[in-house]
């Protein structure tokens, strides 16, 4: 039942305090009507006995404990669905921000969702193709994955996301049944807008559901917005058998405003201040991505982070590694050498590209590339640190040319223009022509056929 009271005992930041309440839910929406013009949306975050702790959407500014009233709305917080959203613009609660009309929808689903019952989940092994080489023959991505970008900032996250979206092909998905939800968090206003250029002039707007929460808005509206692109996602995905590449940036503005409201809520902090529930709260967001088995649809998820200090054990990362199956790492100091993208290869993995490669999927000579490639690359770094100490011109003639194909890797194959788009075959004859540099008796992840077969053997040195 509906219910109005008239006073609130008190406001902390972004919360309000209702005490003597009755009958309220976790996670129902509220209306505080500021003054006769003004009505602002909320949601219940904490219950204790009559006492309740709620969210503002719209922020607490201007919001008075004797003139102010709320309205209990018995429901949760839902957003209207159907395919009129692909093309749209949203901001973090579903509201239209293109000055367009909000989608008239009978269907309406609550935002919170749940994670998938891994009964009920079909394991994931199409290859998806994103255009970049050091993905999609290192780390590649599977339909149905959750795959994780570690970045830092100031470095080209952003660009390698518009990228992917851009780029990014399914076997079996056509214009009709593919679909990108992208939610940002916390972003600026130019990157908001870089985006939404860069998805434009790419002539794929109409196939993008966009969720903007930028750095200006209430940073509870952060809370929600990938939690409204992932229910997008599912009713595309689950309702209309759609495959769906979901992207959100930036999931350390995510943490951090639930560090912000956890400690409104005087909880008590764990590591770095960031609440005890953040491994639970993460994963109610990446869990929701993957394949059902009752359907033909997908949700393929690629969150970006930006890690503190560059620290891989912060916890966000860590805790985000623990969840997902992989994750892509750029590496500063390629950024700094002008390669783009900057993945650092080495710390970077997929953990479901194993059953999405080969023959049926991709090529015969998948699986031994990437496996020479990391094993030479990682030879590469033990051989710089020693030439630091000797000098390169006293490093024998194969650590020389273990060197010279260090260079290339990083410059010819991991480094690509911001609109290049590689094919799977371009990629991995790129990837022979640069292992070629390296004499055959150094290849021994190799299979012999393989080698004979793909080896490039008039290659100059």
């Amino acid at each position: 039942m509906k219910k109005e009271y008239l006073k609130i005992q008190k406001i902390a930041g972004p919360l309000i305090v209702l005490t003597g309440i009755e009958d309220a839910s976790y996670g129902e929406t509220i209306n505080i009507r500021v003054d006769e013009n003004e009505t602002r949306k909320g949601k219940i975050i904490k219950i204790e006995g009559d006492k309740i702790i709620a969210q503002v959407f719209e922020g607490t500014t201007g919001i008075s404990t004797d003139n102010s009233s709320v309205k209990f709305l018995a429901e949760p917080l839902t957003i209207p669905l159907s395919k009129e959203i692909l093309g749209r613009t949203f901001n973090g609660v579903g509201e239209p921000i293109d000055n367009a009309y909000q989608v008239i929808s009978p269907v309406k689903q609550n935002i919170n969702g749940r994670p998938i019952n891994p009964v009920a989940r079909r394991y994931p092994k199409n290859f998806i193709q994103t255009g970049i080489s050091a993905i999609d023959s290192l780390m590649t991505l599977i339909r149905g994955q959750k795959l994780p970008i570690f970045s830092g900032n100031g470095m080209s996250h952003n660009e390698l996301a518009a990228q992917i979206v851009k780029q990014a092909k399914i076997k079996g998905a056509t214009k009709d049944n593919f679909a990108v939800v992208f939610g940002a968090m916390g972003v600026r206003h130019d990157d908001a807008d870089y985006f939404r250029k860069s998805f434009e002039s790419a002539g794929v707007l109409d196939h993008v559901v966009m969720y903007l929460n930028t750095a200006d808005a209430p940073i509870i509206e952060r809370i929600s917005t990938p939690r409204c692109a992932l229910t997008a996602a599912e009713y595309l995905a689950f309702e209309n058998n759609m495959h769906v590449l979901v992207i959100l940036t930036d999931m350390t503005s995510y943490a951090e405003a639930l560090r912000e409201i956890s400690s409104a809520k005087e909880e008590v902090p764990s590591r770095k201040g960031y609440p005890g529930y953040l491994y639970s709260d993460l994963s109610t967001i990446y869990e929701r991505a993957g394949m059902l088995k009752s359907c033909e649809g997908s949700i393929t998820l690629i969150p970006i982070l930006t890690m503190p200090n560059d620290d891989i054990t912060h916890p966000i990362p860590d805790l985000t590694g623990f969840i997902t199956e992989g994750q892509v790492v750029l590496n500063r100091e390629l950024n700094h050498k002008g390669i783009y993208p900057p993945i650092d290869i080495l710390p970077s993995l997929s953990r479901l590209m194993k059953d999405g490669i080969g023959a049926e999927y991709t090529r015969e000579d998948h699986s031994d590339l990437q496996s020479q490639i990391y094993a030479s690359y990682s030879k590469v770094q033990d051989i710089r640190s020693l030439s630091q100490i000797i000098g390169e011109d006293d490093l024998g003639e194969t650590d020389k040319l273990y060197l010279q194909f260090g260079r290339e890797l990083e410059n010819k194959f991991i480094a690509q223009d911001k609109n290049e788009n590689r094919n799977i075959n371009e990629t991995l004859d790129l990837g022979w022509y640069v292992l070629s540099i390296l004499p055959e008796t150094e290849l021994d992840r190799v299979k012999p056929e393989m080698l004979s077969k793909y080896y490039v053997h008039n290659r100059e040195r």
